[in-house]
């Protein structure tokens, strides 16, 4: 690592493999160095914080490689898209996130920002997977139950997103997820 500092989001549709991908990067890796980040749902005293400041604390310091199972991304998608922020805080995001990232990058933080893609046929099948596999059922939440059939507005928010947020500093790195033997 000779002291970098790399933050990797994973960003994507529910069902789209970040989990899965995430898992087989970081068994490769010494856990001394990689570190996963998944946030559940932000406590009250966070909802009162400036919104990326429950990220900051995270961010790799030098010889670190932190994972992020989803991100500060959550306000331009499922917060929006579910109703869970405004649509000024969703906009508000959309133009603050580049001058967040610039900094992380300008204090030497390489950031890596992939997208998940996957097929509704496909995902709706490995959503009805977790459901019969008790292996996989605690990958099932309500959340995913309710966004499901919200296919076309999370389209938009992702194409708004992409829009408003893929920089010279950080472009989005878009991979399709198709593989059926799951």
């Amino acid at each position: 690592m000779q002291g970098l500092k790399v933050a990797v989001i994973f960003e994507g549709r529910d069902a789209a493999g970040k989990g899965g991908v995430i898992k087989r990067i970081a068994e490769c890796l010494n856990p001394r160095i990689c570190r996963i980040v998944a946030l559940g749902t932000p406590t009250e005293r966070e909802r009162g914080q400036w919104y990326f400041q429950r990220y900051a604390p995270h961010l790799p310091a030098k010889g670190e490689i932190v994972l992020f199972d989803r991100s500060w991304y959550n306000r331009a998608g499922v917060e929006r898209v579910m109703g869970f922020c405004t649509e000024e805080k969703a906009r508000g995001f959309l133009q603050t996130v580049p001058l967040f990232e610039r900094l992380m990058v300008d204090s030497g933080i390489i950031l890596l920002t992939y997208w998940l893609e996957v097929s509704p046929e496909e995902q709706t099948r490995r959503l009805k997977s977790r459901i019969g596999d008790g292996r996989k059922t605690w990958k099932l939440t309500p959340m995913d139950l309710k966004s499901y059939d919200r296919w076309d507005d999370y389209t938009k928010a992702r194409d708004e997103m992409f829009a408003a947020t893929d920089t010279a500093w950080a472009p989005w790195f878009v991979a399709r997820s198709e593989d059926k033997k799951r």
